[in-house]
């Protein structure tokens, strides 16, 4: 087992998606205020972190691999400021494009006694224009020409940057070059990633992507909606996520329902970002689909442990792949 996360320090991994900030006011309430029925919050910290596609690239960072993202910020303060944390992680800032008329999105949370109050985004969600995004596509090719890329997550928050034609040019150029591709969608490029090798949503994104509703817990009715995705985008496999009922994953191969592991949750934020860089890495290390959703599965549990967006514990995802027993 422990050469499966070995192979994840010489994989090098392009994340395509929307990055931003993630903002954290930590304080204490202690009244409310006369001013209007909600808590004042007493500020003791103020901590701004890497978010989005962002955090995709820290968890593979933390898994030992290489990231290197393509994406856009704003020219503005938290641009600066997003490309400041950028460099303090060590991360390479090659693939990130400045964009002058579109603000960095920064999403601040608000979080009193372990909870949070409130959150605020700042951001857009309106489509790069088509010169914006042909240098966006640009920028993947000089970083695929560039480097050794053993996988592609596409890391979609629907912020504007990822679009149908930057999804199917991206998807052949990976095909042509042997790259794996992964994706964590949202709604409203759901059913524009065709023929990837991994795809991998969550249960609300399935039942808005296939304008269906469902019962988790019913694995006939999960079974029969992720054949039908899989069939619609020509996926290798799709791995659905089910928050505490686990995740579903079928592939070529086999088709298995892997319950969740018991974990004492603390802010299930940022966990779907863990599971597709662990999913990414596992694929590309050689680990078949069923295999990489049972890591992937643990990570995504690992990470709601804490509380606010944190990449996962490398060292500890490994102690917990090694319990899992007669599975290895």
């Amino acid at each position: 087992m422990n050469n499966i996360f070995e192979k994840f320090n010489s994989l090098n991994v392009l994340i395509i998606g929307d990055v931003m900030i993630d903002s954290y006011i930590w304080g204490k309430v202690d009244r409310i205020s006369p001013e209007a029925p909600v808590p004042v919050v007493r500020v003791t910290k103020k901590e701004d972190r890497l978010g989005g596609a962002a955090n995709v690239a820290l968890n593979i960072q933390s898994l030992g691999a290489t990231p290197l993202i393509c994406a856009v910020v704003g020219d503005d303060y938290d641009g600066e400021n997003f490309l400041s944390l950028l460099k303090s992680q060590g991360l390479s800032d090659q693939g990130i494009l400045k964009i002058g008329t579109r603000p960095t999105t920064v999403k601040t949370r608000i979080i009193a006694h372990n909870q949070q109050i409130v959150r605020v985004d700042a951001e857009t969600e309106s489509n790069l224009n088509e010169s914006d995004s042909a240098l966006v596509f640009e920028k993947i090719k000089q970083i695929i020409s560039g480097h050794k890329i053993d996988a592609i997550i596409f890391e979609d928050y629907d912020k504007g940057l990822i679009t149908e034609n930057l999804i199917s040019q991206t998807v052949n150029l990976a095909q042509s070059k042997g790259i794996i591709t992964v994706i964590d969608p949202k709604k409203r490029n759901f059913n524009s990633y065709k023929g990837v090798d991994l795809f991998k949503p969550n249960l609300k994104e399935l039942k808005e992507g296939l304008k269906i509703d469902l019962d988790p817990k019913n694995i006939e009715q999960v079974k029969k909606a992720v054949e039908d995705l899989k069939t619609l985008l020509g996926a290798k496999s799709v791995m659905l996520t089910l928050s505490e009922n686990g995740v579903y994953i079928s592939s070529e191969k086999e088709n298995k329902h892997i319950l969740a592991h018991k974990r004492d949750i603390a802010d299930v934020s940022g966990a779907g970002d863990t599971v597709i860089a662990t999913a990414a890495l596992c694929l590309a290390a050689g680990l078949d689909e069923l295999k990489t959703a049972e890591i992937a599965n643990l990570a995504g549990g690992l990470v709601c442990e804490h509380v606010g967006v944190v990449p996962i514990d490398k060292g500890k995802l490994m102690r917990e792949a090694g319990k899992l027993g007669g599975f290895w």
